[in-house]
């Protein structure tokens, strides 16, 4: 018999997996690390950053789009080429604007995660079994 806790663990993994396979988990994911990487990289006093302008700003825009062009995804899937393609350009652009895209890790990380999610697509029903004869449709002409 399983206990209370058993249940609600083995429910919240099945729900885990069901959120998993309808959306660009996996793409979301590493561009959000991405992101971050490259959000770290950027991070220096703040007081610092006022002084020196949009040149220090543009590492914490750059890495925070990326995170958000991950996230979106994740509660819209139908935006999924939108949001992909917005973060694979901020992940490029972050090589520029931000210590070398998160000394090229952020870069590649980002670039990897918004091909995933351009690159994911709903799950398709299955054809029918192979024992079955294909059913044909219209008048037979060719």
């Amino acid at each position: 018999m399983l206990t209370a806790t058993a249940r609600g663990v083995r429910a919240g993994r099945r729900w885990f997996r069901a959120f998993r396979r309808t959306r660009p988990f996996w793409g979301s994911l590493w561009l959000v690390l991405g992101g971050w990487t490259v959000l770290k990289f950027s991070l220096g006093a703040i007081r610092l950053v006022t002084v020196t302008g949009f040149d220090a700003l543009a590492g914490y825009l750059v890495g925070g789009g990326m995170m958000l062009c991950g996230l979106i995804p994740l509660a819209l899937p139908r935006q999924r080429y939108t949001f992909g393609l917005l973060g694979t350009v901020l992940a490029v652009v972050s090589l520029v604007v931000s210590n070398l895209g998160g000394f090229l890790l952020g870069m590649l990380l980002g670039v990897l995660g918004g091909a995933m999610i351009v690159g994911w697509g709903p799950r398709r029903r299955r054809r029918a079994r192979a024992g079955r004869a294909p059913v044909e449709s219209g008048s037979g002409r060719c």
